[in-house]
């Protein structure tokens, strides 16, 4: 499977997710400021996938202040920051910005090397955590081909290769578990439609798009046997942020009696949030929704309400699973974390 980020002489190569399905294009991301625009656009998008871009920006950035083998640090760490600012609510990416600045130090390589660490290790802990989402799906569904619901984009193109709660439906499908997969248009972009449906279709697996308001029609109606969702945020409570629309699946799902389950790498999970009261939520333009492609759908001057994400309480989720295994949200995640 062809990752969606890697490194390639100092150049950040990404899957340009904007493009998508009608075009399969590579940016060539030489500078750190690209890197940030990108990732603004959405052109990579996906919380594990900003962070690895995040981290191999700031190894860009130590390599251009550095001269005669002395690193401006300040310089660096200044660029670093903006970097983490780029998108505020997948914690993602901040995290891997952190983890690389700590190697500093070390000068250019040493940042260059533990960012490309965090690339590997984001298709190996993504391939546990979805193995291990998929052994869950089955302990509460039995094996059985499964009627499954997702909602944005978790697979392949949101994460280096592998995907999270996409991941986890490949591992199903593979087993041949897998009857067919709902998945919701999903707003802003239309992640669901363009890129959810370009994955599953490029792996076979059966499948038919919801608008995003018939997803609990379908849960109301039996015609699901499990949720599957990613994450940008998991708190210290198990509340958790995800793309817009996940709340009402998971309400739905509740009131179904249907498994709702979280599937993240443990760099998702943020236990200095207290709750999901205290998540920035980011707003999107309201162009986004108005209109599409470059044409107007609503009229001139209307307004909209477009957050990108929205956070969905801990009692409502079944488990979140990592690589480190699952949890319930009345558990503390602190420990997996750890």
């Amino acid at each position: 499977m062809r990752r969606s980020i890697a490194w390639q002489d100092g150049v950040v190569e990404a899957v340009d997710q904007c493009a998508l399905p009608h075009e399969f294009r590579l940016l060539r991301l030489r500078t750190v400021d690209e890197v940030i625009e990108a990732i603004q656009r959405l052109a990579i998008r996906g919380a594990p996938a900003i962070g690895v871009a995040g981290a191999l920006a700031v190894a860009q950035s130590a390599r251009a202040h550095t001269r005669d083998a002395v690193c401006d640090e300040l310089a660096v760490r200044a660029e670093a920051q903006r970097i983490a600012d780029a998108r505020p609510t997948a914690v993602n990416l901040s995290w891997a910005v952190r983890r690389v600045v700590g190697v500093l130090g070390g000068g250019p390589d040493a940042v260059l090397a533990e960012a490309l660490q965090i690339l590997v290790e984001d298709e190996e802990l993504n391939r546990s955590a979805a193995g291990h989402a998929a052994d869950l799906v089955l302990r509460l569904c039995g094996r059985k081909p499964l009627r499954l619901l997702t909602h944005c984009n978790t697979g392949r193109l949101a994460t280096v290769a592998w995907g999270t709660a996409l991941g986890a439906i490949r591992v199903l499908a593979e087993a041949g578990q897998v009857a067919e997969v709902l998945f919701g248009e999903t707003r802003p972009l239309l992640q669901g439609a363009r890129l959810t449906a370009w994955e599953l279709a490029e792996a076979g697996i059966p499948h038919r798009m919801l608008v995003d308001s018939a997803g609990p029609a379908a849960l109301a109606a039996g015609m699901v046997d499990c949720v599957l969702v990613g994450a940008d945020r998991v708190c210290a409570n198990g509340d958790v942020a995800n793309k817009i629309g996940t709340y009402s699946l998971a309400l739905a799902a509740s009131r179904a009696r249907v498994p709702f389950v979280v599937v993240a790498p443990k760099s998702t999970l943020d236990t200095s949030l207290a709750s999901g009261a205290d998540i920035v939520i980011e707003e999107r333009a309201a162009s986004e929704v108005t209109g599409y492609g470059g044409v107007a759908i609503a009229p001139a001057g209307t307004g909209a309400f477009n957050p990108a994400f929205d956070v969905t309480p801990a009692e409502l989720v079944t488990a979140v699973v990592t690589e480190s295994g699952l949890f319930h949200p009345q558990e503390t995640p602190g420990e997996l974390a750890s």
